[in-house]
């Protein structure tokens, strides 16, 4: 594994990718002269920016070496066989690039080794930087390198920090030793505290330390500025975990919920109240992952959590640290991962509460963005981090250690990852696939070398994380293993489904969708990097657009969902298809799937965060539960298909299956025909034709029957597909030859197929013993509808159906 490989440091972030070349083609292994400083055990703040900086000058200390010849004939082997271009031979013109972001990475990793103790070791500066109980006293520590003077002030000195100045060594790091007073801490638990200093300008501001745990406003004052608050309650009163993380699922069904917005009232929802209220409903819906928005604090509620300003606070509006200890916990007991939506790839530009508020006279080496206009981000109106410093390294990667370790998160989804890994951010460039679109100049290496050292040590502090890139680019590698030169992710989202689905909806007749398109934008991924599926996230639901449900039944959804009363042409059409696109985004679209919050019932309204435009309403900024609670509303129906979705992979696993076979997209039909796993999927998006006896191809002989069927009474169908009949396949053409066969299937079954609909067949497995009577027993029966008709708000009907097929 890379991650074990030892390397003599190298080449630096800054030196261009055109010298760096020249050097590993001439062979030469630049090492660093300086040496350890005496007393330096894995944590110090020695030598390492004289270090970096004369690295990055290619300063005289730079020497060849020639010592280690093991060495340098190992790491010579792995950079010249990466595991991906063997994976994707077309990705060997561009081997240079691989191979200069790989050396980039091990060399930082080396250093790490060097001078922090290695990796995992850098990676707990929060051990060292902010507030720390040492023997004593209280410990604080902040960089900030451009300020001339530095206190901490705080409720615990009234606001005073003339009796507290700090100190600063030669590498920008200000401290202070705050002894204890009469056995109790000189700062009580949750007081306010603050950063005090003085810049070049002559100037003293005010600002949250950066490492700060927790911070919270006035709620009294409006537009109050935040306050950092000391963080450390008792031991009686700290969260104890009571639950073990849940084991890995083999593929993960994500529900993504932003909690402040969880209520089914307009206020904010507390972690608490979500953890009893809202996880539940997860559970009951059989999704395996939680994947929760807005975590990190953000001053900005309408930003929905993407405007981070105290990277390692907990957003203070839904409750204290120990309230999402408490709702991981919850979550952990129901079997359900915790995934965090976690924003790496940008920073609030708010000077008073966030990081940007560092940045007062700072160059770049200095500070944790980049000057200038690479420093911003022009349509996000955010900073820029500079990922070849070395303390955003350490600020950035002790971030993702903490969330882990302290929090007992299961993964990351890391937002805007397309952003990181290109100097122009995505802004303005459409992305065909051509390969000279991800590997050139335009590629921010610093980012992606950030990137694989993070999935890296993820994966070593929890093998069994879960990691999520959202990349639109379609970069090669991004889910590929750092052991292999990729960037190391678990999962991509798809984000160009939503989009087409978007179109169809918004601007397309039933008669104008084409089979075949829908069949190739679900398929359009790269082999052997996993993708995560959604017809629609948070993005669908925010003011000013439109979710699926309410693009295909607008208004009728305020008046036409009662099943008191026939449902119009209308509510028929749009409940079919919210079922069949949100299944088969599912079935086809990838090896994991995502639902946004109240999306699985076809929730009507948009998200619209309160604001001076709205009148500061929360009107819009809630989920309204009660509509799928209440028993005679059509909202149900999608909600229990919703359900069946992922009960069906519980049974079957056919997202982690590699089997994924289109044999049919009949435009004139208006039928797609695949199989995933064992099961055959029918989905048949015509208008008005229904369809006997028609012919489906498959691989495997035998009996199929119903898996699921989104026509069924319990999911507001019309229940003409028969569950209990058996499905006899015939052979098809020359045995092996695929050209000879139905479809290039080697098998066939005859189905009913009904206008909108999506039917799942499974393969009956039987026994070779047969009773007296003839019967097969031992016979496997499963059908998922049957199961989801045990939940209660059930019609009539498929109670009636259900006792049927029991006796049967």
């Amino acid at each position: 594994m890379i991650n074990c490989l030892g390397l003599n440091p190298s080449v630096s972030a800054s030196l261009s990718i055109a010298s760096t070349t020249h050097a590993l083609r001439n062979k030469q292994h630049l090492i660093v002269a300086d040496q350890k400083p005496h007393g330096c055990n894995g944590f110090c703040f020695g030598s390492r920016r004289p270090i970096i900086e004369r690295v990055r000058s290619g300063f005289k200390g730079i020497t060849v070496m020639a010592d280690d010849k093991s060495t340098m004939s190992s790491i010579k082997e792995d950079l010249e066989n990466i595991g991906i271009l063997h994976i994707d031979p077309s990705l060997q013109k561009y081997k240079d690039h691989f191979r200069y972001r790989l050396r980039r990475y091990l060399d930082q990793k080396k250093l790490f080794e060097k001078y922090e103790g290695g990796l995992k070791e850098f990676a707990q500066g929060y051990l060292k930087f902010g507030f720390n109980r040492e023997e004593g006293g209280i410990v604080y520590r902040e960089w900030a390198p451009a300020a001339q003077e530095a206190q901490v002030i705080g409720d615990f000195n009234g606001w005073d920090g003339s009796n507290h100045r700090m100190e600063k060594n030669q590498f920008g790091v200000w401290s202070i030793k705050i002894p204890d007073s009469g056995g109790n801490p000189a700062i009580p638990h949750s007081s306010r505290v603050k950063f005090r200093f003085r810049h070049s300008g002559g100037v003293w501001v005010d600002r949250i330390p950066a490492w700060i745990e927790y911070a919270t406003v006035d709620p009294t004052k409006f537009a109050a500025p935040y306050d950092g608050v000391y963080w450390a309650p008792p031991p009686l009163e700290r969260y104890q975990f009571k639950f073990p993380r849940p084991p890995k699922p083999k593929a993960i069904r994500i529900y993504e919920a932003h909690v402040g917005m969880s209520s089914s009232e307009p206020r904010i929802n507390s972690y608490r109240e979500f953890a009893d209220q809202v996880l539940p409903r997860i559970r009951a819906n059989n999704y395996n992952t939680v994947q929760l928005m807005a975590v990190m604090e953000h001053s900005y509620y309408a930003s929905f959590g993407y405007h981070v300003t105290n990277f390692f606070a907990v957003s203070s509006r839904s409750g204290t640290p120990e309230d999402l200890k408490y709702l991981i916990d919850k979550a952990h007991s129901l079997g359900l991962q915790v995934l965090m939506d976690v924003v790496h790839s940008h920073a609030s530009n708010n000077v008073t509460d966030g990081l940007n508020g560092f940045d007062v006279g700072q160059s770049s080496e200095e500070s944790y963005f980049h000057t200038g206009d690479r420093g911003y981000h022009k349509l996000w109106d955010s900073r820029l981090f500079n990922y070849a410093n070395w303390e955003v390294l350490r600020f950035l990667l002790s971030n993702l250690r903490w969330w882990l370790e302290e929090f007992k998160f299961d993964g990351f989804r890391f937002d805007g990852v397309t952003s990181m890994v290109y100097h122009h951010h995505g802004i303005n460039t459409t992305f065909t696939g051509d390969y000279s679109e991800y590997f050139s100049e335009s590629t921010d290496v610093d980012a992606v070398v950030y990137l694989m050292l993070a999935n890296c040590l993820i994966h070593d502090i929890l093998p069994d994380a879960t990691v999520i890139a959202e990349d639109v680019s379609g970069m090669p590698g991004l889910g590929r293993p750092v052991s292999e030169g990729g960037v190391g992710f678990d999962y991509r989202l798809a984000m160009a489904i939503p989009d087409r689905w978007i179109d169809y909806v918004k601007n397309k007749k039933d008669h104008e969708w084409s089979m075949k398109e829908i069949s190739w934008s679900l398929t359009n991924r790269r082999y052997t990097e996993k993708c995560v599926s959604y017809a629609e996230s948070h993005d669908q639901s925010i003011v000013g657009d439109k979710t699926i449900a309410f693009f295909l039944m607008d208004k009728e959804m305020y008046s036409g969902m009662s099943c008191l009363t026939d449902s119009s042409p209308t509510i028929e059409r749009g409940i079919a298809l919210h079922k069949m696109i949100h299944f088969i985004t599912m079935a086809l679209g990838g090896e994991g799937y995502l639902n946004f919050m109240g999306n699985e019932f076809g929730h009507p309204d948009w998200v619209d965060f309160p604001r001076e435009g709205n009148g500061w309403s929360y009107e819009m900024c809630r989920r309204q539960w009660n509509l799928v609670d209440t028993d005679h509303l059509r909202y149900k129906f999608m909600n229990a298909f919703d359900r069946a979705m992922n009960l069906l992979d519980d049974k079957f696993s056919f997202l982690a299956s590699n089997k994924q076979i289109v044999s049919s997209t009949n435009e004139e039909d208006k039928v797609i025909v695949f199989e995933r796993g064992d099961l055959v999927f029918v989905f048949n998006f015509h208008p008005e034709n229904t369809y006997e006896g028609y012919k489906v191809g498959c691989d495997l002989p035998g009996k199929y029957r119903v898996a699921l069927d989104s026509d069924a009474w319990e999911f507001g169908g019309r229940g003409r597909v028969g569950h209990d009949a058996d499905h006899f396949t015939s052979p098809e053409g020359i045995p092996g030859v695929a050209e000879t066969n139905f479809n290039n299937r080697p098998n066939s079954f005859k189905v009913l197929s009904p206008s909108r609909t999506c039917v799942v067949y499974y393969r009956r497995e039987e026994s070779k013993e047969e009773n007296s009577n003839g019967n097969l027993v031992g016979v496997k029966k499963t059908s998922v509808a049957v199961d989801v008709a045990k939940f209660p708000g059930k019609p009539a009907s498929a109670a009636r159906n259900l006792a049927r097929r029991k006796r049967n």
